[in-house]
């Protein structure tokens, strides 16, 4: 982030918190079919993962967008995938915000607990976006019934 172009200038100046509440990870079960998880605080609470963003004024209406930051899994989700966003703590959202340098914002790009984590099976729906419902992070039964 301090050293990539794309990222250099808005890592120096413009963080920001991207509220959520869960995110979905797909497993590979085979060549061709993937099982949607979604990852959530144990205790439902919402969540912000550290962000980026970016004004852009190239003719017309400017376009305000933003990036999460990605970073090394968790144990939970490293079962899903080979990176997470990184989520952090409510404490750190000072910091995040309104650090003059990058190495005390760089020092919070870690995996978030996974004591603190869920991650369960959901439909399959997930995966088009024409689906828009309140099942689509509800759990799904499993062979054993657990959760990770």
């Amino acid at each position: 982030m301090a050293t990539a172009p794309a990222f250099r200038e808005a890592f120096k100046r413009r963080r920001c918190l991207v509220p959520a509440s869960g995110f979905y990870e797909w497993r590979k079960l085979d060549g061709r079919h993937r099982q949607p998880y979604l990852i959530a605080m144990r205790d439902g609470s919402p969540f912000s993962f550290a962000g980026l963003w970016e004004r852009w004024d190239k003719g017309g209406a400017p376009i305000e967008t933003f990036t999460i930051i990605t970073g090394e899994p968790n144990s939970l989700t490293a079962d899903l995938h080979n990176r997470m966003p990184v989520i952090l703590d409510p404490d750190d959202y000072d910091a995040w915000l309104t650090a003059r340098d990058t190495a005390g914002p760089q020092a919070l790009l870690q995996p978030f607990p996974t004591p603190l984590m869920t991650a369960f099976p959901v439909s399959t729906k997930v995966n088009s976006v024409k689906n828009d419902t309140p099942d689509l992070i509800e759990p799904m039964p499993t062979e054993t019934g657990n959760l990770l």
